[in-house]
């Protein structure tokens, strides 16, 4: 059986799932508005989507003080311990010759660069805190996730046709996305292939649920990946004559539904694996949560809100998940250039750019020129040898992270409080929200510890026994896993809270069916990976 004529008869069968009756409120006839900015959300959808503590008897790895958020802010400072030291001079050579332009930082070879963005389209899934200041103490429980605690894709998809209908286009008579075509970019591209991009205002700001995926060229063409994915599994739907004659609501609930679980799909049996491991994804799912017990119900007030829905942990967003800063590569390859012509190579960020250049030479997000696309084959690995890997998890990040945009003017998503170094955000906000030391988490599980000399990287900051839990996080993964995947404490956070999401979501495939399986055309019948979604998504032109 082909794969199309596969598709067609399983989701037919998929069809069967979809709720009796199910119908979508009318749909604002204005889809096609071009002068409407989404912004972050002012509010929260509840009043009482706030985050939560993992570990709530443990004391902060510091006093909560001035003078230690000081010194945290000059141990993430350019020139630091944490600062791979990077030879920004020259982004072609930052990637073919990394040995000798960044000997500190080396290379995964077990992921691909593509990985490390998909990780934070993810975190832009669960996660929002819109008012998290950096020179004072922060409650969890008084500080609201903008953001649902789920991977439901409301970063996408918004609050749905009806109440985020500048975000849809129904001029097909069907319910998808917004797309627009890049001007000029035919001739920037192989064999003339035009490229797409977020719909914008004409300001250039992105019109999509969540600004934050237009803070720079790769997540952003990767949220137009997943509208394109939508609007493609909207047209396979069609296709099936078993949806040929339902309404567009009916349609857009259902590809919406298969678009979610051919994600969580990806997160559960891909991304989480290449994170943590497949043998401590095995565990968690055989043996149950053990710290973000979202599964018992006599721990509501501990993991859930009023609504019963899960909260997030600081311990996860804080600092475990921020494992994929040390991932970020200096500079990348965006795409390899017209038939021709040279590839498009670009530092992540360069600060000594002009902010208002229409067209600059790095990878921030918010303009729109010819060649500001992405060629996937780089990113991820389609068979023919042109990807390429990120970084090791280790207590070390790319330089550009240390000098984020923002000092000469505005720049979607990047600061704007004079505080320029991720690594030094990072760390303040360990002391604002007082979390616990590495170390700490690591007796409470009763794994292995590291030693004072296994962290003397942070002695000098008097971190070495009592360690941030990023720091101690990264260093993990350096000593116990070669900078792989990360080490034993952070495995367990990181992928309990996953799959806890997974799990405590009522409407997920691994709530509802656990046996489901995916049915959208891919390499390997019954998986999905990354390739065949961007495949799916009409994404990869061919480069020959």
């Amino acid at each position: 059986m082909s794969s199309r004529a596969l598709f067609i008869a399983v989701t037919a069968i998929m069809a069967a799932t979809v709720d009796a009756g199910f119908m979508l409120p009318a749909i604002a006839q204005d889809s096609t508005r071009n002068s409407v900015h989404v912004t972050r959300p002012t509010r929260p959808q509840q009043p009482d989507d706030k985050f939560t503590r993992m570990f709530p008897g443990l004391p902060s790895f510091s006093p909560q003080t001035d003078e230690v958020r000081d010194r945290m802010k000059k141990l993430g400072a350019l020139g630091g311990v944490l600062d791979a030291g990077d030879n920004l001079t020259d982004p072609i050579q930052s990637i073919a010759n990394p040995d000798v332009f960044s000997p500190h930082n080396p290379d995964n070879p077990n992921m691909t660069a593509g990985v490390t963005f998909f990780g934070q389209f993810l975190d832009h899934d669960i996660t929002l805190a819109l008012k998290a200041p950096l020179l004072e103490r922060t409650d969890p429980r008084r500080t609201t996730n903008f953001r649902s605690a789920a991977f439901d894709l409301d970063s996408v998809y918004g609050d749905g046709p009806d109440g985020s209908p500048e975000l849809y286009d129904r001029s097909s008579g069907d319910i998808k996305f917004r797309i627009e075509a890049i001007p000029g970019s035919e001739l920037a591209s192989k064999k003339g292939a035009t490229r797409y991009d977020l719909p914008r205002d004409p300001n250039n700001n992105a019109i999509i649920g969540d600004s934050r995926n237009d803070e720079n060229v790769v997540i952003s063409q990767f949220h137009l990946a997943m509208l394109r994915f939508h609007n493609a599994v909207v047209d396979n739907l069609r296709a099936n004559p078993a949806f040929a004659h339902q309404s567009a609501q009916q349609v857009f609930r259902q590809a919406q539904k298969m678009v979610r679980w051919h994600y969580q799909w990806i997160i559960l049996n891909e991304f989480l694996p290449l994170t943590i491991g497949q043998d401590r994804v095995d565990d968690i799912m055989k043996r149950g949560l053990k710290y973000y017990r979202v599964d018992n119900r006599t721990l509501d007030a501990d993991f859930r809100n009023s609504r019963k829905d899960p909260l997030i942990p600081v311990e996860f967003a804080v600092a475990a998940y921020r494992f994929g800063h040390s991932q970020v590569r200096p500079s990348y390859r965006l795409n390899f250039g017209p038939d021709g012509g040279s590839p498009f190579f670009a530092f992540v960020f360069d600060d000594t750019q002009d902010p208002n250049s229409p067209d600059p030479a790095d990878l921030r997000g918010g303009k729109r020129a010819p060649r500001r696309f992405i060629d996937w084959q780089t990113f991820f690995n389609f068979g023919d040898s042109n990807s390429r890997s990120n970084k090791k998890i280790d207590a070390k990040l790319s330089s550009p992270l240390m000098m984020l945009l923002g000092s000469r003017g505005p720049a979607p998503g990047m600061p704007d409080d004079g505080v320029q170094s991720l690594a030094s955000r990072n760390l303040m906000r360990h002391v604002n929200f007082g979390i616990p030391s590495g170390q700490a988490i690591a007796r409470v599980m009763n794994l292995p510890v590291l030693t004072p000399a296994q962290l003397s990287d942070f002695a000098s900051a008097g971190m070495d026994k009592s360690t941030p839990l990023w720091c101690y996080l990264l260093k993990e993964a350096e000593v116990m896993e070669s900078g792989l995947r990360l080490g034993p404490v952070g495995s367990r956070i990181v992928g309990e809270v996953f799959i806890g999401l997974l799990k405590a979501d009522e409407d997920s495939y691994l709530a509802s069916q656990p046996r489901w399986k995916p049915v959208l055309p891919s390499a390997t019948p019954g998986d999905f990976r990354i390739t065949d979604l961007l495949k799916l998504a009409g994404v990869v032109p061919p480069l020959n």
